[in-house]
């Protein structure tokens, strides 16, 4: 009976084919853990036919992924709804913030987003008197080492969560997967990143989430810490946790209150 209504409802479609397709993402993005092509079949009441067609296609465009016999949703259509121009939106709320942020505490900072098992900055500001450690706009650098990239996924909901960890560490084992998993609960608890680097001395690196309406991490505020040696007074972690805190706090706002994204 469901399959009868379900193609009298692709007759009075105009694009049955997108309708299908729709079908499968809804319901994928439902579901906590991946569905093989016969559970996807029968839940729709669809053919397998229908359905292999459907999910090649999905997996072919990144909006599933098969993982042995299950399908999932990936992070596409989450990473979709943050492109242009709400990030257009983003920056101009961002910048203002992160050039007081840097002036406060006189060390650079960044915005870093996800993007697919990677972190893009897509805004840095250089420090006020033009030294210290910095990153370029545009680079693309590896999730799980990093201060930002553990903050990013730390504050996403179970599945796109699950989803990111499969993408940034694709050849972990499950021992290093719950690793990771317990140092983005930390992180979760303690509401922010603060590490060493693992790839430059002296470097400590200190991250917020900017969170969107659903408490999810959006993007991640980032200030790293190069330690002097020249005797010159500099912030400490602990002033720079309060103003980069302060200035998250700030934009997240901004935010929730309809004023940016």
């Amino acid at each position: 009976m469901k399959e009868k209504e379900e193609e009298g409802a692709d007759k009075n479609s105009a694009a049955p084919a997108l309708d299908k397709g729709l079908d499968i993402l809804e319901m994928l993005c439902q579901c906590e853990t991946g569905l093989t092509q016969q559970e996807i079949s029968a839940r729709l009441g669809r053919n397998l036919g229908e359905i292999y067609r459907m999910l090649n296609c999905l997996v072919r465009r990144n909006y599933v992924v098969n993982y042995g016999n299950t399908y999932s949703i990936t992070s596409k259509l989450f990473q979709l709804s943050h492109f242009h121009p709400p990030t257009n939106r983003l920056l101009t709320e961002a910048l203002p913030i992160m050039e007081e942020l840097s002036q406060a505490v006189s060390f650079s900072c960044d915005l870093r987003i996800y993007n697919r098992g990677v972190q893009t900055v897509i805004a840095s500001i250089q420090t006020p008197n033009g030294l210290g450690f910095m990153t370029r706009v545009g680079s693309e650098i590896a999730v799980a080492p990093s201060a930002s990239g553990h903050v990013l996924l730390a504050f996403q909901e179970g599945v796109i969560q699950g989803l990111r960890i499969k993408e940034s560490l694709p050849k972990a084992s499950e021992v290093e997967i719950e690793q990771f998993k317990a140092i983005l609960k930390e992180v979760k608890n303690n509401g922010f990143a603060s590490i060493k680097s693992n790839q430059y001395a002296g470097l400590h690196a200190i991250s917020f989430p900017i969170l969107d309406l659903n408490g999810n991490a959006m993007a991640a505020l980032t200030v790293p810490i190069l330690a002097r040696i020249d005797g010159e007074t500099q912030a400490s972690q602990q002033e720079v946790e309060a103003q980069l805190r302060k200035s998250v706090e700030l934009l997240s706002q901004k935010i929730k209150n309809g004023k940016s994204i």
